[in-house]
């Protein structure tokens, strides 16, 4: 199973990401994730969100490059990254959210 992430700046802009994601591909949304920077008062917006797909690959490519594009369209795009397959051992990590819980999304 594939994973996907896409980081940008913003609560609302996070869940619109998440909404092209997975109104684009075939995808499992797995976790929105925060997190406030240490040098958060630089920052445009103080706080950092990522996004997580799992899917196959191709979903997975699918979701993450629909939702980079509009993270982009609103100047909030940070960074993604696409893992084709996750080592089994690690793959609760992309469950986790700040508070080190899993995620019930």
């Amino acid at each position: 199973m594939a994973l996907g992430m896409i980081e940008c700046f913003g609560f609302v802009t996070s869940v619109v990401v998440a909404d092209k994601g997975l109104k684009t591909a075939d995808v499992e949304l797995v976790a929105i994730d925060k997190n406030k920077p240490a040098n958060a008062e630089k920052c445009a917006v103080p706080l950092v969100m990522v996004v997580k797909f799992e899917g196959s690959v191709s979903a997975v490519d699918m979701a993450v490059q629909a939702g980079k594009a509009e993270a982009e369209k609103r100047g909030m795009f940070i960074a993604s990254r696409i893992i084709p397959r996750q080592e089994e051992q690690i793959e609760w990590l992309a469950h986790l959210n700040a508070l080190g819980k899993s995620s019930t999304i």
